[in-house]
């Protein structure tokens, strides 16, 4: 998804919301993979210009969807969600940090 359709899918207002606030640890750690697989590909090619870029960051995208797809298929649990993660209470949050530790 895009930025702007991952914010219309987790229901947050356009502009006053940073979508990052509202990502769950597993949104973040694979948002992140993307972007540093995106760097990698994209200094060992030595991508210039719009077009080598934008390959390189639809082959980062391929890598953290991938790593992402597996995780879903072998926990039977989708990583994306429509929760709220900021919205979430305190308590509610560590019962769930507590449960994904055992």
């Amino acid at each position: 998804m895009s930025p702007s359709e991952y914010r219309d899918f987790k229901k947050l207002d356009k502009r006053g919301d940073n979508l990052r606030d509202h990502m769950t640890d597993l949104e973040l750690i694979f948002t992140m993979l993307g972007e540093a697989s995106t760097t990698e590909i994209a200094r060992n090619k030595d991508a210039r210009g719009y077009g080598r870029n934008l390959e390189a960051a639809v082959e980062g995208g391929s890598v953290a969807g991938s790593a992402r797809r597996d995780l879903e298929k072998k926990s039977g649990r989708r990583v994306s969600n429509r929760e709220n993660f900021k919205e979430i209470p305190e308590a509610v949050k560590r019962k769930q940090l507590k449960k994904e530790d055992e």
